[in-house]
């Protein structure tokens, strides 16, 4: 991948196997941005729909190994309903092969999600007050 590649402006929709795949590979690689996966299984709805809007491109200058990645904003939707937003750097191929949302009206809809969801953290502490649980 080229620095000067533009971020990839496609929506992509996930399922929690999916999702639970992305954040294992992200702790496995020590990547930056992601959640614990014990959190996403414990957290996530398992039947749910999970977005991921790619931010920017992010790299380990100290680890010249580890490829760029995609730092990309990410809607899970909680077995409890609500939805909360958080950040998880993904790999170009790991976020290529993702089916994308499938209309402009429901990539307009997730972004108006985005907008409103609150960080994980945000909704760790008004849910119980302990945000050590990440």
């Amino acid at each position: 991948m080229h620095f000067d590649q533009p971020l990839p402006r496609e929506v992509k929709v996930i399922d929690s196997s999916s999702l639970f795949r992305l954040e294992e590979r992200a702790r496995a690689l020590g990547l930056n941005q992601r959640l614990d996966p014990a959190w996403v299984q414990a957290n996530a709805a398992p039947d749910g729909s999970h977005y991921l809007w790619p931010a920017l491109w992010n790299s380990l200058s100290h680890r010249p190994d580890v490829p760029r990645q995609l730092r990309c904003e990410l809607l899970v939707t909680l077995s409890t309903g609500g939805r909360v937003l958080s950040l998880l750097d993904v790999l170009p191929d790991g976020f290529t092969s993702l089916p994308r949302v499938t209309s402009r009206e429901e990539g307009m809809h997730v972004s108006r999600l985005l907008d409103r969801a609150p960080s994980v953290r945000e909704w760790l502490l008004r849910e119980s007050g302990d945000s050590d649980r990440l």
